[in-house]
């Protein structure tokens, strides 16, 4: 473990703990190791939605209503 690395501690379902643990072991990948790669990945997908909700942003603003009125036009649904 790194000295560079935070100790936490973290509460678990008891599912998803033996989940986690079995993962583990299947994978020679320590506990730590995995629960950070899961932070990891859903913080970066985090910045991706706001990077294009940021990027969107100037698009024109449709409400909900008129939507479903361009679906039916369509004939989506």
């Amino acid at each position: 473990m790194s000295n560079l690395t935070k100790r936490a501690t973290v509460y678990l379902e008891p599912e998803l703990h033996r989940a986690l643990r079995l993962k583990s072991i299947e994978t020679s990948r320590s506990m730590s190791d995995l629960i950070n790669d899961a932070v990891r990945d859903e913080l970066v997908e985090d910045a991706d939605d706001l990077a294009v909700f940021d990027a969107r942003k100037k698009e024109p603003l449709l409400a909900f209503e008129d939507f479903l009125k361009e679906l039916k036009r369509n004939g989506t649904i």
